[in-house]
């Protein structure tokens, strides 16, 4: 391997993130050890509560993952086999996926090319009797325009589940984005903007009986011992993860701010780069940048993809036709620094210099 070809940027770093806050963790972790409440202990309790405050909800629910999360939030608003739920068809398989465990129909909708979330505009052409939800996902960090899918939900009388996975601390119209509709999910993998040591994930919502139904479902369909009330899952936020998650949430705002100065140079330095789109955020969002993508509308995207690799920079490609063909997730994390931005720019400018 020549030294072009060792990792100079990585896509995500765990382990520099985890330097920053080593000891309140391991003092987290060590006192999850001590009690040994390793299931519902009150860490979980905790970061519920706290993360319900962090989203200015009524309730969050922690789960064993997202997607999991999805398919108890569906199930708890009644949603099941013979019902068609609204996707967007630039999103991870995991959000069709759950609408398939829950018993439903994933029906997809196009999306906009300038935010690459779901085109408000052809959503209601996909609406059937059938149709019973519409679930709009924040991709990338990128809130979807929940104003125009609101109203439409609420002419159609449809539930709004969010899929927020990629979106913890994203707002629309100055609000978080997870508090807009009947619920919402998280996931909690560890790359995410919040990401626990392992798999995790939550259900936020205002409404009483879906909070206590997903309850039921996530501990065997019942929330007092051995009383079953329902035919649950077996999907609960363990106590470790829960530790984590209290330690990270206190720094999710300052991490995402980071996020947003990253992608502001970004954006200063490709910008000027022809052939190369950058994020375009809608004017009442505030993106997150879980991941920060762009388009390549000139050369080849996997052949830049190649060119990075060459060249020490992790990348990933996300999705709906001609996005599947010109969308690279450029590496962004609150560590990520200034001299290795500069660098990947530099790599892309010499990549579509050469191609041009």
């Amino acid at each position: 391997m020549t030294m072009d070809a060792a990792v100079k940027v990585p896509f995500v770093d765990l382990r520099a993130q985890y330097a920053t806050i080593r000891e309140e963790v391991t003092a987290t972790l060590a006192q999850v050890l001590d009690h040994a409440a390793f299931i519902f202990g009150p860490e979980v309790a905790r970061f519920e509560e706290q993360f319900a405050d962090f989203q200015g909800v009524n309730h969050v629910v922690g789960v064993g993952n997202g997607t999991d999360a999805l398919v108890l939030a569906l199930r708890a608003l009644g949603i099941g086999p013979g019902d068609d739920v609204v996707i967007p068809a630039n999103t991870f398989a995991a959000t069709a996926e759950a609408v398939i465990h829950a018993g439903a129909r994933p029906v997809l909708v196009d999306v906009d090319l300038q935010t690459y979330n779901i085109d408000v505009h052809q959503i209601e052409r996909r609406i059937t009797p059938s149709t019973k939800a519409i679930v709009p996902v924040h991709l990338y960090g990128q809130p979807a325009d929940l104003g125009p899918i609101l109203a439409i939900a609420k002419d159609h009388g449809l539930s709004v589940v969010e899929d927020a996975a990629q979106a913890h601390g994203a707002q629309y119209r100055g609000r978080k984005v997870g508090s807009w509709g009947d619920a919402a999910v998280f996931s909690f993998y560890p790359a995410k903007n919040l990401g626990a040591y392992g798999d995790a994930g939550a259900v936020a919502t205002n409404n009483d009986q879906v909070e206590l139904i997903v309850r039921k479902l996530r501990d065997h369909g019942g929330t007092t011992r051995y009383q079953h009330d329902l035919v649950g899952y077996n999907s609960r936020l363990d106590t470790l993860q829960a530790g984590v998650l209290l330690v990270k949430l206190k720094h999710l705002d300052e991490w995402n701010q980071r996020r947003q100065e990253n992608a502001q140079i970004y954006n200063t330095l490709l910008s000027a780069i022809p052939g190369i789109s950058i994020p375009v955020v809608l004017e009442e969002a505030a993106h997150v940048y879980h991941l920060y993508v762009i388009r390549v509308q000139r050369g080849s995207r996997d052949d830049l993809r190649r060119h990075l690799q060459a060249h020490g920079i992790q990348t990933q490609f996300p999705v709906a036709e001609r996005c599947a063909r010109e969308i690279l997730s450029l590496p962004m994390y609150p560590e990520l620094e200034r001299s290795q931005i500069r660098y990947v720019a530099e790599q892309i400018l010499n990549y579509m210099t050469a191609s041009a």
